[in-house]
């Protein structure tokens, strides 16, 4: 039995992605059709079955958040696409925007009718500048169609949406760094409470989901929430999907129902399909930068939320990056840290000048003069990072450190011996080269 799971990715490369008669003829527009006859905390009561939970990152059940924000009876409401797909190794919202927008647009319509919201914003990464056009071309078709604009289908209902785009900034994946840019200010993370569903785009209640979220709004609805959450686990309705890339001999995106173990994915022939060489694997980077690193003895966790977050590890944004024995730990998390360097915002001490100096101990291994004491430095100030960052970004940057160092000591004192386990380090120094 396949162990790939087509339901949100059923028509990517398959259909022309701005064409209307393809979609409606895949089965699209009909979960839209089916929620404008429904009250609104019907379909709410739908996501919360299915417990979807935001595919963005941070995992929180999507019925709950819509629930909190249907009670708000402050209006306007907005609905936002967070489509600033910014984590390294993680490229599966772009499939969605790239071969099937009309999914996600078809998503926050839905979300736009529960609400009674009446304009909608998708906030595309400015490196993905090139998809902007193409998802302009399938709002426009959707809009001659009659599936989005004023009076959709022949209702009362009047729903528009606008693209928005980021300037490259990392941060600016945090939601209320978002809504900020949106608004043209500086993309920096706002202070919570209040919440954005209370006080979010122009200052009104907002609600807030990942592209890969939206698409799964056209399913649940087409096949009810107790069918989505059996293609899952009881704790992780659906599908998700996942970035394959590193040192994996069949990098890519696919789709695969929650419950499989991370060896099915990294190892099964018809995903992963194991390490891309001779050399065995080392370790494997989930969920992005800002996630957990894994090992070997956990390659057995079922892929869900629940049984990752038992063993310290997370869903994140899907992304598994796989590194085998060719790969340094420390030239890995020096690496990873230069990023979260070139990502900070600035508005906080910990994330702004913690990361450049675990950069400078994690230098000092590679270099061969660290000491234990360096070790026992680079263990505080992960926990500082990740206890006094302001937001998300300062609070996960030394995320994978801290799992490697707790995992990977014996890499650790190699380098203090000054010996590298993948001969990646002091190769400069040992052949005299300056």
């Amino acid at each position: 039995m396949s162990k790939i799971m087509p339901l949100i990715s059923a028509n990517c490369g398959k259909i022309s992605p701005a064409s209307v008669e393809d979609y409606v003829r895949a089965g699209g527009f009909s979960g839209l059709q089916k929620a404008l006859k429904m009250p609104p905390t019907q379909i709410i009561n739908e996501v919360k079955k299915a417990k979807l939970r935001g595919r963005g990152g941070a995992g929180y059940p999507a019925g709950s958040k819509w629930q909190q924000l249907y009670e708000i009876k402050h209006f306007p409401k907005y609905i936002v696409c967070n489509a600033d797909e910014g984590e390294p190794g993680t490229f599966k919202d772009k499939l969605l925007l790239e071969k099937d927008p009309l999914r996600v647009i078809e998503g926050m319509t839905i979300a736009g009718y529960v609400f009674n919201a009446h304009d909608g914003y998708i906030y595309i990464r400015g490196e993905y500048a090139a998809l902007q056009d193409d998802f302009q071309a399938a709002i426009d078709s959707a809009v001659r169609a009659g599936y989005l604009g004023d009076k959709i289908l022949g209702t009362d209902y009047s729903y528009h949406l606008h693209i928005m785009t980021g300037a490259g900034a990392y941060v600016c994946g945090e939601n209320s760094a978002m809504l900020n840019s949106i608004e043209g200010k500086v993309g920096r993370p706002r202070v919570k409470p209040p919440h954005l569903a209370e006080v979010g785009l122009f200052q009104q209640p907002t609600l807030v989901n990942n592209v890969e979220s939206f698409a799964n709004i056209p399913t649940i609805m087409q096949i009810g929430g107790e069918k989505y959450l059996s293609y899952g686990t009881v704790d992780s309705g659906g599908t998700k999907l996942i970035c394959l890339s590193g040192n994996v001999a069949n990098p890519g995106v696919y789709e695969v129902p929650f419950g499989l173990t991370l060896r099915d994915l990294i190892y099964d022939e018809e995903l992963g399909g194991g390490p891309s060489g001779q050399k065995k694997i080392k370790f494997f980077h989930l969920g992005g930068q800002s996630g957990p690193c894994g090992f070997l003895s956990q390659l057995d966790t079922p892929y869900c939320y629940q049984a990752l977050r038992d063993k310290g590890l997370s869903v994140g944004s899907g992304a598994i990056v796989v590194m085998d024995e060719s790969v340094c730990v420390i030239d890995y998390l020096k690496a990873v840290t230069e990023f979260f360097i070139h990502e900070s915002c600035g508005k906080c001490t910990p994330c702004r000048e913690g990361n450049k100096q675990i950069y400078a101990l994690l230098d000092k291994f590679a270099q061969g003069t660290a000491s234990k004491e360096d070790y026992a430095l680079l263990q505080r100030l992960s926990t500082l990072l990740a206890k006094a960052s302001f937001c998300g970004l300062g609070q996960a940057a030394a995320t994978a450190l801290s799992t490697c160092l707790k995992n990977l000591q014996a890499e650790f004192d190699a380098h203090i011996e000054g010996r590298c386990p993948a001969g990646v380090c002091f190769t400069k120094q040992e052949s005299g080269e300056q």
